[in-house]
C-alpha cells in the first residue's frame, strides 16, 4: 500500500470492567499513564503519521470522552455515538461503517500503546498491507517484549506473515498489538449488533486473508489497574 490511510477507527466505547474502581466514573481511555491519557498516546501517534480523521466510538462515560476529545486540533474527530447500546469490536465497526469511506483504515484499541512512541509502526503496517492479499493486516506484539500481557499469545505467522490461530497449543509467539488496517468492505452487510470482530477474523483467517506485521519496539497492554502501575513504573525507569 503506497497511501497512509487518512481515516481511523479509535475503539473507546468498552466499559472498562477489568479496570474497575478507576473506572467507576470515568472512561478508561481517559485514564493517564505518566501524565498522558491513553487516549491522547494513540491519537499522536496517528496524527504524527499523517491520518486526518478519526472516528471515535463512544458509551460508557460518553460526554467525558467528547468533552477530552474537544481539544485535540491536529485530528478531524468524528463520534460513532453507542450510548444506547456498547456494540463490541465489530457491532462497533458495524454502525460507524457510513463514516468510515471506502479505503483501508485503521482501527486502533485504547489500552495498548508502544515504546518509543512514534508513528514508524504505523508506516510500516501502511506499507505491508497489500490490496490484492489481505483484508486485514494485524499489528503483533512479542509476547517475551510486552508488559502487562497475561496470555499465551494469540497468532502464529507463517513466512508469507498470514496469521493462524494458537489453537489448542499452549503458547504461540504473537499477541494482537490492538492496531490494525482493514477494508471496511467487511463490514458491509454486517449486523448492528452487539459482537466480536472475531466472528470476521473467523472467517478470513481460513481463507489465508488476514496477515501479520511484528512491532519492532516494546509494548505495554495496559487492561486493570496492576498493568496501569506497572506500566507507569516501566516508563519512568526508561526516562519515556
Amino acid at each position: 500500500m503506497s497511501q497512509m490511510p487518512h481515516t481511523a477507527m479509535v475503539l473507546a466505547a468498552g466499559l472498562g470492567t477489568r479496570m474497575r474502581p478507576l473506572t467507576d466514573e470515568t472512561a478508561k481511555p481517559l485514564l493517564e499513564v505518566a501524565g498522558r491519557s491513553m487516549i491522547d498516546r494513540l491519537l499522536d501517534n496517528l496524527a504524527y503519521a499523517g491520518v486526518k480523521r478519526v472516528v471515535v466510538n463512544v458509551h460508557w462515560c460518553a460526554d467525558l470522552v467528547e468533552a477530552h476529545l474537544q481539544d485535540r486540533q491536529d485530528l478531524q474527530i468524528v463520534i460513532s455515538d453507542e450510548r444506547e447500546q456498547v456494540l463490541e469490536t465489530g457491532g462497533g465497526l458495524a454502525k460507524a461503517h457510513h463514516l468510515l469511506g471506502e479505503d483501508p483504515i485503521f482501527v486502533v484499541n485504547t489500552d495498548a500503546f508502544w515504546e518509543p512512541s512514534g508513528a514508524e509502526p504505523l508506516r510500516k503496517l501502511a506499507e505491508r498491507f497489500d490490496l490484492e492479499l489481505m483484508d486485514e493486516l494485524l499489528l503483533l506484539a512479542d509476547i517475551k517484549r510486552c508488559l502487562g500481557f497475561p496470555g499465551a499469545g494469540d497468532f502464529n505467522l507463517d513466512e508469507a506473515g498470514r496469521l493462524t490461530r494458537r489453537g489448542e497449543a499452549p503458547a504461540a509467539p504473537w499477541a494482537y498489538a490492538g492496531v490494525r488496517i482493514l477494508k471496511p468492505q467487511l463490514y458491509d452487510h454486517a449486523p448492528v449488533e452487539p459482537f466480536s470482530a472475531n466472528r470476521i477474523w473467523n472467517e478470513l483467517l481460513p481463507q489465508g486473508r488476514m496477515y501479520g506485521l511484528p512491532l519492532d519496539r516494546f509494548w505495554l497492554h495496559v487492561g486493570d489497574p496492576q498493568a496501569l502501575k506497572d506500566a507507569e513504573f516501566w516508563l519512568r525507569c526508561h526516562g519515556a
